[in-house]
């Protein structure tokens, strides 16, 4: 009998650890570990576990009909997963356990705890990089250390991908039909917005066959636009492992031909390989410590608990970072820009820690992702690696007139400027008059005094 974990890869197709326990030919168990304590703890996004247990259900009718059946487990933290674990193996007279790793720390300490527990107890337990191309620890330097910068780090990565095999797996054939019966999936009491993101394996590949059909082409040119909506918004699919990114990667190569690997699509592919490798090889990157603690020691975050809410709620008098917040609250997402936006936002111009910032992006993302958002927060506040440049403070007026020229963005998600003509649509000052909300911050006197504190820094 061979067991597979899932957790953030509730796929069948492409899934390394579900292929190599399908390889032995002998009966194949599947299993989750519901964490609600470590869930809460991590401040995974209700609307990311609601998407993630309904994704988990359509994997479940999915893993029936390869006669695979599975078991649902619940702990409250990661410590008890291996004591849990151990008993289903030896209840089921389990031999192996595979599982698909994960990079933040806590998740890595449980899956050490696991391996040890289970094979102190005989039973074989396999790893497999199921959420990256190119595993941790073999994108390195010349000095044959870890990169620091993204830019030598993603020409590396490319030259790596070319020397190797990056195929996708299928998935695998239906197996001998089993006597154990699968454990019904859990219905919690949390929503998402299933029209606007249907779960699923089959969902995922078929947003990646739209995106590529109709915005691939494009993606270049019209992806800082936010009125436009031409991102692949698969996002939620790869945090939950729905979609992998090497499924990404070869519809890219598919789609485009010559030239397919220096799109900057797959550009950002490789940002997302980039922050899982700078997890693994910095772990203290997990415990939120910056990586330029050079840079953050000489900046004072400020505590202004009254802006931080008003950042939150989208109320903080700027067009662009208040629609923004409003599409987070009210979906569960953010365009990418617009995520840069508020963040610079938040960290340059309110002077509140990121870590606040990003523990909220946390909150509320379907799409969260420790290792991106993490390190995306990190990038804007200038203390990460590869930082934005001290001195680049998005200014919400420009960043609003150059990517939204009409308003469409600012007026989908703060309908009350719409009376107003397109130009007047980005200004703090005259939509003020409108919204009855007068901006919170002096732009041109915080935006110096923001510049001043990090050129000392």
């Amino acid at each position: 009998m061979n067991i597979v974990w899932f957790r953030n890869d509730l796929r069948l197709a492409d899934n390394p650890a579900l292929t190599a326990a399908c390889a032995s030919g002998d009966p194949v168990v599947a299993v989750v570990v519901r964490t609600p304590q470590q869930w809460q703890e991590h401040l995974d996004a209700p609307v990311k576990l609601a998407f993630w247990h309904d994704a988990l259900a359509r994997l479940r009718v999915g893993l029936q009909a390869l006669n695979i059946p599975l078991r649902v487990l619940e702990v409250p933290r990661f410590d008890d997963c291996a004591p849990a674990l151990l008993t289903l193996c030896r209840t089921l007279a389990t031999g192996a356990l595979r599982f698909n790793y994960e990079y933040p720390l806590n998740e890595r300490r449980r899956d050490r705890q696991v391996k040890r527990v289970l094979r102190q107890a005989g039973i074989r337990v396999e790893g497999f990089h199921g959420d990256l191309i190119l595993p941790p620890g073999v994108v390195l330097n010349g000095k044959g250390e870890p990169f620091r910068v993204f830019t030598p780090f993603s020409k590396a990565w490319r030259r790596l991908l070319l020397q190797g095999d990056f195929d996708c797996l299928p998935a695998p054939r239906p197996r001998t039909v089993t006597a154990l019966q699968s454990d019904p999936v859990p219905v919690p009491d949390l929503a998402f917005d299933a029209e606007l993101w249907p779960a699923g394996e089959a969902a995922a590949a078929a947003r990646l066959q739209q995106f590529v059909a109709d915005d691939l082409g494009v993606y270049g040119e019209r992806r800082d636009y936010p009125a436009l909506d031409s991102t692949s918004r698969l996002s939620p699919y790869l945090a939950t492992g729905q979609l992998s990114a090497r499924q990404c990667l070869a519809a890219a190569r598919l789609a485009l031909g010559s030239g397919w690997l220096e799109s900057s699509w797959v550009n950002e592919l490789i940002w997302r390989e980039f922050y899982r490798h700078l997890l693994v090889a910095f772990p203290q990157l997990s415990r939120y410590a910056p990586f330029r603690p050079d840079v953050e020691a000489r900046i004072r975050w400020l505590e202004r608990p009254e802006r931080f809410e008003a950042w939150c709620r989208g109320e903080t008098g700027f067009p662009i970072v208040d629609a923004a917040m409003r599409q987070l609250l009210a979906t569960g997402w953010m365009h990418n820009r617009l995520r840069m936006v508020t963040a610079s936002f938040l960290t340059k111009l309110l002077g509140v820690d990121w870590r606040l910032g990003c523990d909220y992006f946390m909150s509320r993302l379907i799409d969260g992702d420790f290792a991106s958002n993490l390190g995306g927060w990190q990038w804007s506040a200038s203390v990460g690696a590869d930082a934005a440049p001290y001195f680049r403070i998005f200014s919400p007026m420009r960043q609003s007139e150059r990517f939204d020229p009409r308003g469409e963005f600012v007026c989908r998600w703060l309908p009350e400027l719409a009376q107003l003509p397109a130009r007047q649509r980005h200004d703090p000052a005259t939509t003020a008059r409108v919204r009855g909300l007068a901006p919170i911050i002096d732009y041109a006197r915080v935006r110096k005094a923001a510049l001043d504190a990090y050129k000392g820094a």
